[in-house]
Order: structure tokens, then sequence, then C-alpha cells
């Protein structure tokens, strides 16, 4: 009976991929199963199988499928005959329980696999964060900061894989002085930070003052206003490329809340973010 057994599994798991959700299911020997697929990059790694349990109901059986059927009945009944104690203690659940169990479980799959693919790619970043440029004698003693590091790379490496590559370049070719280019590659290359001008002023190794005045000569703007303008159009790009939710495109931005980006998208736009992305998919 074991070859039945594992022939549900196959059968099941192959089910659940095809519809890709959680797929229940009858055993040979009307024994409740479900299988809920593992899909990853659009690949079917496997399935998690799970159930062992009858219908409270049995008319309710008639809406699953038995997906395997035993060509010798007079050995099945023998083998429910002697597992008939076992058979007897299964748990009974309604359908729309087992239905609720299944989808609770494809979730919490679902969560576990996007979570070790979300850590795994972490690791792999530190990894090569080790074997860069940077001393690694220096991150010793800061692994959790270092990590938090690579996570701000990660974030950045996601807004700039939609952010137009020309708008990205126009606002570095204004600028003559040498000396603000730290503050601006910064800028550029930490777009989920909420940057401010004494940090700026720091990493040019400048006065806070000097670095105000300097940066309005270079770019005609006030620092707050020239990289306000820069966000803004950097979430036109986020908003017309993705489907991230306005809270989302404002904290991948560094805004430190949403409310003050809908506030400073709409003073340099006119209309707020929503509205702004309603408009740009009827064109």
């Amino acid at each position: 009976m074991v070859k039945y057994c594992e022939k549900c599994d196959s059968r099941g798991g192959l089910e659940a991929i095809r519809l890709n959700e959680p797929y229940i299911y009858l055993c040979h020997y009307n024994i409740v199963d479900v299988a809920i697929p593992i899909i990853i990059d659009d690949k079917y790694i496997g399935a998690i199988m799970a159930g062992q349990v009858k219908l409270s109901d049995p008319n309710e059986t008639k809406i699953l499928e038995q997906i395997v059927t035993t060509s010798n009945k007079d050995l099945a009944n023998k083998k429910l005959e002697d597992l008939k104690g076992y058979y007897e203690q299964l748990p009974l659940l309604s359908y729309e329980k087992v239905k609720e169990l299944a989808n609770m479980l494809s979730y919490l799959c679902n969560y576990l696999v996007e979570e070790s693919i979300e850590k795994n790619l972490i690791l792999q970043m530190y990894e090569k964060s080790l074997k860069s440029e940077v001393d690694s004698n220096a991150l010793i003693g800061y692994p959790v900061k270092n990590i938090e590091n690579v996570k701000k790379q990660i974030s950045n490496a996601i807004i700039d894989s939609y952010i137009i590559e020309k708008s990205c370049d126009e606002g570095r070719e204004v600028l003559v002085s040498t000396t603000l280019k730290p503050a601006i590659d910064y800028i550029y290359n930490n777009k989920s930070e909420n940057i401010s001008a004494e940090n700026m002023a720091n990493i040019c190794h400048v006065s806070q003052g000097y670095f105000s005045r300097l940066f309005k000569k270079e770019t005609g703007e006030n620092f707050s206003i020239y990289l306000a303008k820069l966000k803004i159009e950097w979430a036109k790009n986020l908003l017309e490329e993705t489907d991230m939710h306005v809270n989302e495109v404002s904290q991948e931005l560094g805004f430190s809340e949403s409310g003050y980006f809908i506030k400073i998208f709409k003073k340099y736009e006119g209309v707020t973010p929503s509205i702004y992305r309603k408009y740009f998919k009827k064109i």
C-alpha cells in the first residue's frame, strides 16, 4: 500500500503546482490530504504534504477528488480492516476548517521561503562585502551595523532598477566643484536614507555654512530644496514603474513620514502621489 501513498503525494503535489494553490483531495483510503506547493521564481521546488483527517460530514467528500484508486479491492479492504482502529482515531474536521488550515499553512510556507531567500541574500552580500576593498578588520565587532548597511544596499539597488538612468545622471552633471562630489555621490548611492546638510558637510570635510553656500552657488538651490526635488523625481519613477504603495515609496526614499512625503510631492507636482499614478496610467 506504500506505493499508493507515494502516488497520492506525487499527484497531489503536481495538481497543487498546476493550480498554484493548496490542493485538498482524498487518498486511496478516503482520507483527506492537502498538498501545498513551494514555488520560487516560477520554479516548482516541491510541496508540503499535510492532512490525515476525515471530514465530519461524509457528504462533503463528494466535492473532493480521489486522485488514486486501488485495483485490488480485496487487498485494500483487508488492509483497511487491519488498520481500522487507527482509522477511527483520525480527527474529524469540517471541509471549511480544512480549507482554512490549508490556506494558513500556505501563507506560513510562503513567509518562511521569502524570509529564507532574504536572509540568504543578506548573507551573500555580507560575505561579498568582506572580500571587497573594505578592510575586514574594520568590520570586527560591528556585524549588526554591517548587515544594516547591506540591507540599505539591497534597498538602494531595488530602487535603482526602477529609476530612469537619465534622471540619475543629470543632477551630477550640473556640479563643477569637486568639493561637493562626495556629497552628491552619497545622495545617489543612498536613496533610502534621510540625509541632512550637516552630514553632507562632514562627508565633504567642510563646515555646514560653507557647504550650504557652495551648494547653492553650484546648483542655484538650497540643499534641502535640491534634495526634495530629486527625491520627488525618483518617487515619480517608482510610482510609474512599480506597484509600490505610497507609504512604501515614501519609506524607500527616506521620508520620515508618508504624510510629509505626500505634502512635498503635491508641493512640486500639484497633485498627490496616488492621483499622479492614476493620471500616468491613463496616458
